[in-house]
């Protein structure tokens, strides 16, 4: 929590100019705040009700600007964006309300029982907006045990693993070894050393001391996993193909028929973006506080999938 302080003169100041007398007034705002419209950033508070809120027209940004990727993945705003309050349609302003103003941001009939009470616009500032995008694959293993420097750097620069070689290091490839069985059903196992970590005792079928998520050949029969597929599926997907019912074809020695796979499967990616807003440089007439981190924008539209199919 974030700590304002708020000076508010006396009413009897403001309409007679009596005794000068300050009042303190102290307000705490979350660490988040929420987004609406092209583009309305505002965090609100309770005991008592009070808003802080940066309308953007200036230039004409959305929320899905922001987070837009280019082909390869990569954030299109790759820099901080900057906003100048002083421009016209740019405004940063602190309200305090009779009753929850939630319903008043970003509804075409706002509620009539909701008054301003105070209502204050600054002049001058700068809004400072960062976007950051984390992109996972959700396989079952972190992904800083998936970057080949362990360094948590995930630049392609850096050379991260790519055990397949498809163009999608392992951190976002949900079938590290390329055989379109998922690394997250290869990796199971029988929790055997109770630590409820697979990584310590992954499965290894055919027992070569390379675990399945990683081997291209989970029997050890001569047929590469991808391959064996039976024609009654023929939807890249060794693991629901069984002659035995007991055990899927590609973990089965016994079971070695060749059907080659013409395609991978599609990648899902988790995207998580992240953005964070500062205000500097604000001019209120009873607020002595001229920087506002208003934190983190809480919007479920910051969780994405990206669908990636790798070339076969």
């Amino acid at each position: 929590m974030r700590k304002l302080i708020l000076l508010l003169l006396s009413f009897s100041i403001v309409t007679s100019c009596d005794d000068g007398d300050i009042i303190n007034v102290e307000f705490d705002f979350d660490d988040t705040f929420l987004a609406c419209g092209e583009l309305v950033f505002y965090q609100i508070k309770e005991n008592p009700f009070e808003s802080l809120s940066l309308q953007i027209t200036q230039p004409a940004i959305t929320l899905e600007d922001l987070i837009a990727i280019d082909d390869d993945g990569n954030l299109i705003v790759d820099t901080e964006v900057v906003i100048d309050i002083e421009n016209a349609g740019n405004q940063f302003n602190y309200r305090s309300y009779n009753n929850n103003p939630t319903a008043l941001f970003c509804n075409d009939v706002p509620p009539s029982d909701i008054q301003i009470n105070e209502d204050l616009s600054s002049p001058s500032g700068d809004a400072y907006i960062n976007v950051s995008l984390l992109e996972d694959d959700n396989d079952g293993i972190t992904a800083d045990l998936e970057d080949d420097n362990l360094d948590g750097d995930f630049n392609p620069a850096t050379e991260p693993t790519d055990t397949d070689g498809d163009g999608l290091p392992d951190y976002i490839d949900v079938d590290d070894d390329g055989d379109n069985v998922l690394t997250s059903v290869e990796l199971a196992d029988d929790n055997l050393d109770g630590d409820d970590d697979p990584l310590t005792n992954p499965r290894d079928t055919d027992e070569d001391g390379i675990p399945n998520y990683l081997d291209e050949d989970d029997d050890n029969d001569g047929t590469l996993t991808i391959d064996e597929e039976n024609e009654s599926t023929l939807d890249q997907n060794p693991a629901n193909d069984f002659t035995n019912p007991n055990i899927a074809d590609y973990l089965n020695p016994d079971e070695s028929a060749t059907l080659p796979a013409t395609a991978y499967r599609p990648h899902p990616i988790n995207q998580v973006f992240t953005i964070t807003l500062r205000v500097e440089g604000i001019q209120f007439p009873t607020i002595t506080q001229d920087v506002f981190d208003m934190g983190t924008l809480s919007d479920s539209r910051l969780n994405e999938i990206r669908l990636v199919t790798p070339d076969f």
